[in-house]
């Protein structure tokens, strides 16, 4: 255990105080602080000093974050708790409900709702009134929510980037209920059946010669089912961390499924080098898989290289895991900066190499979307579907989706849209 020589802490410690109440804020939000990490932070800020801003974030950064995912979520608090002077008022107004159609709806941005939870815990403290004004009386509104939509079809319609931190255990506890099932593809080797149109002769000439040569009855044929691979390609990027995060809690899942039907699920992340989670997520425990998985990806919340990662998987995975009819799904934003006309060959590849090729991306969850980034136009005409990942409904409809081989999701829309 390491030895810490005493601070000499003034009288008034504020910024001490200050530094505890931010790693318990932190705490709250998901972050391993613990108490030696707090006396790190204090005794790094007393050597680095309090004079420069990016000096103080940047101590505190490296004395309290250790995974990548953790970072926008520290972000967030400290601008709030140390940055914005008003964030008392900011976060009283991400946390208390309002009246849709009365006020207009401002979505909080990454991590934000998470943060301000956080710090505010649970109590929620009273707006100070201004000095001068006189509370005046208002007309109270009292909306009886009885019989309102319920907290878990809510949770399934709500962004993963939206969600709280409570809301984001709940909505793991969901994804963890759901499936993915698929209906089996007949193959060329057959079984005993009862009935069916194919005679089976071999059956039917033993049974005979069993019986002098007399065939008294015809025995019958059926193809043998069989279930495909699940194979999933699952951007990790710094636009997709959090929505690659909830999809991955879904695919453990999946994986560990009895009973699902399908023979195989193999995972794989990317953001600028492509890595196989395929292991990790045969874990019980989706806890420790996905840190295993976090472990294993070093790109995590880095760039994006779509275009280099899929000619990896093309070239070194292709062929051992796309046989047997494959489904593959790909969670991407599509935001690629190389180059699109090698973005579209890859994808090609990969399209005829699978049975179906399913894309999900959560910018679909805007109403005004538009097929205008290049990357986005060079992957459109090689899916078989189009669809929106950024909640739970669309995860289920996902599921209703996989074995319907007519489903487009959104595809056939946007591609009007571009080609006109």
């Amino acid at each position: 255990m390491p030895e810490y020589v005493p601070i000499e802490i003034p009288e008034h410690p504020r910024l001490a105080q200050n530094i505890v109440h931010f790693a318990r804020a932190l705490r709250r939000a998901g972050l391993p602080v613990g108490p030696g990490r707090v006396i790190d932070a204090i005794r790094a800020v007393e050597a680095a000093g309090f004079t420069d801003r990016m000096d103080f974030y940047w101590t505190l950064h490296a004395c309290f974050v250790s995974r990548p995912e953790h970072r926008v979520v520290f972000a967030q608090i400290f601008r709030l708790y140390w940055r914005d002077p008003r964030y008392l008022e900011h976060m009283m107004s991400m946390m208390l409900p309002a009246v849709r159609g009365v006020q207009e709806e401002k979505l909080a941005q990454a991590a934000e709702k998470r943060a301000a939870q956080a710090l505010l815990g649970d109590s929620m403290p009273e707006m100070p009134q201004p000095e001068g004004e006189q509370e005046e009386e208002a007309t109270k509104i009292e909306i009886d929510s009885s019989f309102t939509i319920s907290t878990e079809e809510r949770l399934k319609s709500l962004d993963f980037e939206q969600m709280s931190t409570e809301e984001i255990a709940q909505a793991k506890r969901m994804l963890a209920r759901l499936t993915l099932p698929v209906k089996p593809i007949p193959s060329r080797r057959g079984m005993a059946a009862a009935t069916g149109r194919q005679i089976d002769r071999n059956r039917t000439l033993r049974a005979a010669m069993r019986r002098g040569g007399e065939i008294r009855t015809l025995h019958h044929r059926a193809p043998r089912p069989r279930w495909p691979n699940l194979v999933v390609l699952c951007d990790i990027s710094g636009s997709m961390s959090q929505y690659s995060r909830m999809v991955l809690h879904f695919l453990h899942a999946v994986a560990n499924e009895k009973g699902a039907g399908w023979a195989k699920v193999h995972a794989f992340t990317f953001g600028t080098r492509l890595t196989n989670i395929t292991r990790h997520l045969a874990q019980r425990d989706v806890d420790a898989a996905l840190r295993a998985a976090g472990a294993e990806a070093q790109d995590w919340e880095g760039g994006t290289r779509i275009g280099a990662c899929l000619h990896d998987f093309n070239r070194d995975w292709s062929r051992r895991v796309l046989g047997q009819g494959a489904v593959v799904l790909l969670i991407t934003d599509g935001l690629d900066r190389d180059d699109a006309q090698a973005l579209a060959r890859e994808l090609e590849r990969l399209h005829l190499s699978a049975r179906r090729l399913i894309w999900l991306n959560p910018l679909l969850r805007w109403d005004g979307f538009a097929p205008k980034a290049a990357g986005i136009r060079a992957m459109l005409p090689h899916v078989d579907s189009f669809r929106a990942g950024h909640s739970i409904a669309s995860l289920e409809d996902l599921a209703e989706a996989i074995s319907r081989p007519d489903d487009a999701g959104e595809k056939d829309r946007l591609m009007r849209a571009l080609e006109g």
